[in-house]
């Protein structure tokens, strides 16, 4: 992390709008991704589960955001699994995920409707080809936030997700959560590898600056 300026309000001007080609090693994973062979591995009263999923996953550019001279460049997603014996949602989960080009912080926010939310940082390079990005209990700046219960059934104690990019244009995560299950520790993970089904979007303000030089007469903008 860079040193923290003088001037915390004033917000970068040289900002490009767009934010595909300037998301560093975050470009790789925009898009729309499909997959029918993940693995998760749970715990179960009987003992840990192991479940084969259906995965989408949507990842759409998203506008630069700035906290006065800190920009960041990033993706909004929506994870949505389901597994081959049922038809409910085996798992919803949405977010961003932040490059910050200037110090080569990404960041990930994670939020799942059974009352958890987090947000897990790393640093890379933009041609780095493996991220990755990890929280921990009881963190003030890169933490993860659970219900009572949760905290006393399912405690979670850190998070960690890599993510490696493959030569095909497929990339494949592990994911690794450390539990405290009724007063055990449980190491949760899943993994899978996801294919390209669909290209990335361009961000809202890309298409209106795009939109704006065609109607002007001089091609694309962004």
């Amino acid at each position: 992390m860079l040193p923290i300026p003088a001037d915390i309000f004033t917000e970068p001007e040289d900002v490009s709008p767009d934010a595909l080609a300037n998301l560093g090693p975050l470009r790789r994973l925009a898009g729309s991704w499909q997959a029918d062979k993940g693995i998760d591995v749970n715990p179960k009263a009987d003992g840990p589960e192991r479940r084969t999923f259906i995965e989408r996953i949507r990842m759409d550019p998203i506008d630069p955001q700035a906290n006065g001279p800190q920009l960041f460049y990033g993706l909004r997603y929506h994870i949505h699994i389901n597994t081959p014996e049922e038809d409910i949602t085996f798992h919803d989960q949405v977010g961003y995920w932040l490059w910050e080009p200037a110090t080569g912080l990404i960041m990930q926010t994670l939020a799942i409707p059974r009352g958890q939310v987090l947000l897990a940082s790393g640093t890379a390079a933009t041609d780095d080809k493996k991220i990755s990005v990890t929280a921990k209990r009881g963190d003030t700046a890169y933490g993860i936030c659970s219900t009572d219960f949760l905290e006393q059934a399912f405690r979670t104690d850190s998070y960690r997700c890599d993510i490696t990019f493959n030569d095909d244009g497929s990339w494949t995560y592990l994911i690794r959560t450390e539990l405290f299950v009724r007063g055990a520790p449980f190491n949760h993970h899943d993994t899978n590898t996801l294919q390209l089904i669909a290209p990335p979007k361009l961000n809202p303000l890309a298409v209106i600056v795009n939109d704006r030089a065609k109607a002007d007469g001089g091609g694309t903008a962004a």
